[in-house]
C-alpha cells in the first residue's frame, strides 16, 4: 500500500511518495499546471490515500486528485504540525510527516464537501463580503456629514426611503470636493446594495426546494438567507456524533481551562467553522431584538433570564448555543423545531464573546 503526501503551495507542490514496507519510493516538486498533479499520480497505485493540508487553493488539487482514482484526505494544517513537532521546517520534511500521520492512523483529517457543495458555497460567502462591503460604505458616507456637524438623528435609518431623502438635500452642504465623493460613495453604494439582492435572489433559487432548507426555516431568528448558509456549511449532519459537538464545531460552546479544581470559560475557539458561527449569533441577535414580541417562545425567555443575570453578549452566546443544538436534532429527526419541555430544567454554558 503507498502513502502519498502534498506540501501544496500557492505556485507548486511538493509530493513523496512511501510504500508500508519499502518506505521512500520517489518525491518530486509539481508545478501548478493543469493536469500536472493527474499525470504524477498516475504512477502510483490507484485507491491510494492522498494527505493535502487545508491551504486557499485546495479544491482544483482535490479535484485532480479524485479524476486520478486516489483518496484525497484534507488535513487539519494547525493540528498536523502540532503533532509532528518538527524543530526543523522544509517542504520534504513537512510531506514525509504527513506521511508518517497517516501510516501511525492518526492523520488528523477533515470533512471534504462535495464539489457541487463547494460550488454553492460561493454564493453566500461572495453576498456575506459585499455586505461587510455596504456596511463600510455607509460608514464611510455618515463620517464625512458628521466631519461638518451634519446628522440624521430624526431616523432611526440613515439609509431608509426618509433617511436617504435627508441624505441626498444635506449634500449642498457640504463643500464641492467632500459632496462629490459623497455622491460617488453612494451611487457605489447603490451598486452594491443591487448586487446583493441578486445573489439572495439567486440563493433561493438554487436551493428552493430542498426539504432540510424549509425545516430550518422553522428555528426561530432563522429566516430564508441564514437556513441556506447552515444547511449548506453543514453538509452531512451525521458526520457528528452529538449535538453538542455540533455546538462546538459551530463556534457556540466557550473554550475551557480547567486546573486544580477551577475551571474558567474563555471566549469561542478560533479553530471553529466561523460561516456557521455567524448565522447562528445573526439569529440570536434577532431573537434577542425582538425578545419582548417573541416572549411566549423558549429562545427569548432564555435570552431575557440571561441578559439580566448575566449580559447581553452572554445572553446571545446561549440562546446560539441552543439554535446550534436544535439544528442537529431538526437535520436528524427530519422534523420541524418544536418549543422545549419548559418543565425541564435548562443549563446553558456560554462564551463571553457571544
Amino acid at each position: 500500500m503507498q502513502y502519498i503526501a502534498f506540501d501544496s503551495h500557492k505556485r507548486y507542490t511538493y509530493a513523496v511518495v512511501e510504500e508500508k514496507e519499502k518506505g521512500w519510493v520517489m518525491e518530486k516538486r509539481i508545478e501548478h499546471r493543469r493536469g500536472e498533479i493527474g499525470a504524477f499520480l498516475s504512477q502510483c497505485e490507484v485507491g491510494s490515500p492522498v494527505a493535502l493540508e487545508t491551504i486557499g487553493s485546495w479544491y482544483w488539487i482535490v479535484d485532480e486528485i479524485e479524476a486520478a482514482g486516489m483518496l484525497p484526505r484534507l488535513v487539519n494544517a494547525r493540528k498536523a504540525k502540532m503533532m509532528i513537532a518538527s524543530s526543523k521546517k522544509t517542504d520534504r520534511l513537512d510531506a514525509k510527516g504527513l506521511n508518517t500521520l497517516q501510516r501511525t492512523g492518526t492523520l488528523p483529517t477533515v470533512w471534504i464537501p462535495s464539489s457541487e457543495l463547494r460550488d454553492i458555497r460561493e454564493l453566500y460567502r461572495t453576498r456575506m463580503v459585499l455586505t461587510q462591503m455596504v456596511i463600510r460604505l455607509k460608514n464611510r458616507i455618515l463620517s464625512c456629514f458628521s466631519k461638518y456637524g451634519i446628522s440624521f438623528d430624526e431616523t432611526s435609518d440613515a439609509f431608509n426611503i426618509k433617511g436617504r431623502a435627508s441624505l441626498e438635500a444635506a449634500l449642498e452642504i457640504l463643500p464641492t470636493q467632500t459632496c462629490f465623493a459623497v455622491k460617488e460613495l453612494l451611487r457605489q453604494l447603490d451598486l452594491l446594495q443591487e448586487a446583493v439582492k441578486e445573489f439572495e435572489a439567486r440563493m433561493l433559487q438554487v436551493q428552493s426546494n430542498d426539504p432540510e432548507i424549509k425545516l430550518l426555516q422553522t428555528i426561530p431568528g432563522v429566516g430564508p438567507i441564514l437556513s441556506y448558509v447552515i444547511a449548506c456549511e453543514t453538509g452531512d449532519i451525521h458526520r457528528f456524533p452529538s449535538a453538542s459537538c455540533f455546538a462546538s464545531y459551530a463556534g457556540t460552546t466557550p473554550s475551557v481551562h480547567a486546573s486544580g479544581g477551577k475551571v474558567r470559560y474563555g471566549h469561542t475557539p478560533s479553530d471553529v467553522n466561523h460561516y456557521l458561527h455567524w448565522a447562528f449569533i445573526e439569529a440570536a441577535n434577532v431573537i434577542s431584538m425582538r425578545h419582548e414580541v417573541l416572549r411566549f417562545r423558549h429562545t427569548a425567555r432564555l435570552y431575557e433570564r440571561l441578559r439580566q443575570a448575566k449580559g447581553h453578549d452572554i445572553a446571545v452566546g446561549a440562546v446560539a448555543r441552543h439554535l446550534a443544538e436544535a439544528t442537529y436534532w431538526i437535520l436528524t429527526t427530519k422534523t420541524a423545531y418544536r418549543e422545549p419541555n419548559q418543565n425541564k430544567q435548562v443549563v446553558v454554558v456560554s462564551s463571553k464573546e457571544g
